[in-house]
Parts: structure tokens; C-alpha cells; sequence
């Protein structure tokens, strides 16, 4: 049987919040955190606009998901995400001990894993999920910035 409420479907709702990121002229990173295949939070980058290096969009969701869950521990809980997270963002993902993290592109270069950050023990992990198309939104946020300067 066909799962509609699956991986691709809630990276589909981050990419959402990551055009609106986009659309603010902020780094195109969407979140949405899942409990019961029910979105409990929606998020994208907002360290423009609130002039908040911590305003990532997985900050942004895990303080929003708290407040809707009455507590800050989110084991049955799953974090989808457009870009894998950072240090920052890893490192608060294993105080709120999500129980999955699912993200889209990879970051090869301020990542979690190439930093060698590490997640809560119980947390799983699954990449890849509409890598392409999350990468392309950072690339051409990227391309859009180079050449307006």
C-alpha cells in the first residue's frame, strides 16, 4: 500500500518554506517537523530578517514544535529539513532528541557530518530525499546573490 504521508510528500512542504525563504532573500533552507504524519511546525531561514545568526529553519521549527508539544523533547518526532543541518543545528536537534532527521541536499562543507557533530545516539538519519531539487534552490540563491554583486 502507497503511503501519501511520505518522505517525499513532507520534503515537498520544506521546499515550500524554503521558496519563501528564498522569496525573502534569505538562504532557501525549509523545515517542517512531523509527529503522528501530522506537521507540527513549519520553518524556513530567517537570520536576514530578524538580524539572528541562530534564526535557521531548524531553530525556527524545534522552538514552534516545543511550544505545540508542551515540552522539549521530540523522540517521535521527525525533523525534515532541505539542507542537512549545521553544527548549531545538529547539536540542538540532539538536546530536543528528534528521533529522525530526514534532509534533502547535502553539505559538504559546513555540515554536520564533515564537522563531525554528533546526534543524539537514538536519532536515525536519511538523506538524499529530493536532493536535486533542494540543491538547485541553494545553487541558484547562490548564483542570483554573485551576480547582483
Amino acid at each position: 500500500m502507497i503511503d501519501p504521508f511520505d518522505d517525499e510528500y513532507f520534503m515537498k512542504i520544506a521546499l515550500q518554506e524554503a521558496t519563501s525563504a528564498f522569496d525573502k532573500n534569505e538562504v532557501p533552507v525549509g523545515a517542517v517537523i512531523v509527529f503522528n504524519k501530522q506537521i507540527i511546525a513549519k520553518a524556513h531561514n530567517l537570520t536576514e530578517t530578524l538580524t539572528d545568526v541562530t534564526a535557521h529553519a531548524e531553530m525556527q521549527a524545534f522552538t514552534a514544535a516545543s511550544n505545540t508539544l508542551g515540552g522539549k523533547y521530540m523522540k517521535d518526532c521527525t525533523l525534515y529539513v532541505t539542507l542537512e543541518p549545521c553544527q548549531m543545528c545538529a547539536g540542538a536537534s540532539y538536546w530536543s532528541q528528534i528521533g529522525t532527521i530526514v534532509f534533502g541536499a547535502s553539505d559538504p562543507e559546513r555540515g554536520y557530518q564533515k564537522l563531525g557533530t554528533q546526534l543524539h545516539p537514538k536519532t536515525r538519519v536519511k538523506s538524499g530525499i529530493l536532493a536535486e531539487e533542494c540543491s538547485l534552490l541553494i545553487k541558484r540563491f547562490f548564483v542570483e546573490k554573485r551576480n547582483l554583486n
